[in-house]
Formats: C-alpha cells, structure tokens, sequence
C-alpha cells in the first residue's frame, strides 16, 4: 500500500498575518507544524515524491541542513514511520539537534559552518543507498515552486481579505535556500506587482555570525540578479530584535526572524516603504534558546 500523509502534515500553512506596525506586516510562520517555514517545502516536496512512490515503506529520508529543515523532516519522517538522517554542521543550536532527536533521526556532525561539506556528505549517502532519498533542498526547484504556488498566493489572499488595497512595497526575508524569495518574486513579476524583494543576510563572515539559517555561505537557489535590494544585519541587532518582539508581542521568534524585522524596520524608518511591507517571521525561538 502506498505510503499517506496523516494529519497535521495533509495541508501546510493558513499562518496568520498579523500587523507589527501602521507599515508593516508579519507572516507569521510559527503556526506551522513544527514551527517553521520550512514544514512548507519539505511538505510539498515529500507529497510530490509520495505520489510518484520515489519514497515507500523501505526509504530513508536523508539531508542536509543547519536545523529548520531538518526538524520539519524529522517529523514527517516520523508521521510516515520512516528512519530519517540530517547531516548538520556541529555547531548549530544544541536546541535544534534535541527536536530532531525527539523524532527519531539520526544526526551527523559536519564540521562547524561547513554547509558544503555537509551537503557533499549527504550525496554521498544517497548515491550509496538506492533506499535512500533526499530533498535535496539546496538545488531543488520544487521549493521555489513551493512558495510560488502556495505561500505567495496565501499571503495575497490575505492582503486582499485585509482590504488592502494599497501599493505593496516591499517582502523582506533572509535565505537558507533561497526558495521562498525567489517563489515570491516569482510571484509578483507574474502577477504584475512592483513589490520590492529585499533579501536579509547576515553583516558578518559565515564563520562569525548566529543568524543560524541564513547566510549559509552561498546563495543556492537565489538569484542576486532577481532580488531588488539586500540589507545587512548583525547578529546582536537580530537577537535584540527577536527578544524585543516576544516582550511586546508575546511571540518567541528566532534569530533570523529578528534580523528580518531590524530590515523591515529600516526600511519602513528611511521612507523606502511609503504604504505598506512584509515581513517574514520564519520560526520560533525556542530551538535558539541558548544563543539568545
């Protein structure tokens, strides 16, 4: 019998939109499963691969990763009764490994920072086992598709039922991957809209920063030549941001949604968004806790 998703991993997203200021606006990506956007892709990738039975009862699922996909992975690999093996530099959030764990995975140290080499080791494992699969989540199309047909079209819908009507400024959100600015982007060129994708990176060295989930050393599935405009962010201004937000909004977000809200305010702050902007709010702080 063909392996199913099983509830809650059937249908990913209906994340709130909540408004942060009289410019500003957050998607609130924490609503899912397991806390991330990243329940997004590996959902969408993982049904896909369901239907065509590339995964059945014999698979192992198998990537690489700095946390976030990893535990959503985790546990639709658990949901499926499936073993699971996350390749992840060592020095990521002891947090993180702990959730993994918790599922049932297997973690296997890459070297610290080394995002490349842990993707090197995740081929290796895949190419070595024809059980073994891989979303493949830094070169895989299918999650800008992802974000393209669901999460973009999502938040429009929402903007819409907002009676927002008004120029759509600027989407402002880091990368791991790359997949949901450029599934957005992607989205308001088709769509006609002249919103401004602006990509969050860290305002440190690969090596130095803790914005852990962006910034992993190379742009992966982002087109610098498609994003409108980039902003720095260092890695204390990000976690003061995050812990001044769950003081004032009762939400606990990560490090990287902090640095995505010190982006979205300065533009907001300079005059650049003139009507209205969002912001990505892409997981929750608790995997962060001893960082921050």
């Amino acid at each position: 019998m063909k392996l199913q998703l099983k509830d809650p991993w059937k249908k990913i997203g209906n994340t709130r939109l909540i408004r942060i200021s009289k410019n500003l606006y957050g998607k609130l990506e924490t609503e899912n499963p397991t806390g991330s956007i990243k329940d997004r892709p590996v959902q969408y990738i993982v049904r896909q691969s369901l239907e065509r039975d590339e995964i059945t009862k014999k698979t192992t699922l198998v990537e690489a990763s700095s946390g976030n996909t990893g535990i959503s992975l985790s546990a639709i690999g658990a949901s499926l009764g499936l073993p699971v093996k996350i390749v992840m530099p060592s020095n990521m959030s002891p947090e993180r490994k702990k959730m993994m764990k918790l599922f049932g995975a297997e973690i296997i140290d890459a070297p610290p920072s080394d995002f490349r080499g842990a993707i090197q080791i995740r081929n290796h494992l895949v190419e070595s086992n024809d059980n073994y699969w891989s979303p493949m989540q830094f070169e895989n199309n299918l999650n800008i598709e992802c974000h393209y047909n669901e999460t973009s079209q999502e938040l429009l819908r929402q903007l819409k039922t907002l009676g927002e009507t008004r120029n759509f400024d600027a989407f402002i959100s880091g990368a791991g991957t790359g997949g949901t600015i450029m599934g957005f982007k992607k989205r308001f060129k088709e769509d006609g809209l002249k919103t401004q994708a602006c990509l969050v990176v860290p305002d440190e060295y690969l090596d130095t920063h803790g914005i852990q989930g962006i910034g992993d050393g190379e742009d992966f599935l982002v087109s610098r030549n498609q994003i409108d405009r980039v902003e720095k962010v260092r890695t204390q201004d990000a976690i003061k941001r995050a812990r001044h937000f769950a003081k004032k909004f009762g939400v606990l977000v990560g490090i990287s949604s902090g640095a995505n809200l010190c982006a979205a305010e300065r533009l907001v702050d300079t005059g650049l968004v003139r009507n209205f902007a969002v912001v990505i709010l892409c997981d929750r702080g608790e995997r962060y806790l001893s960082s921050i």
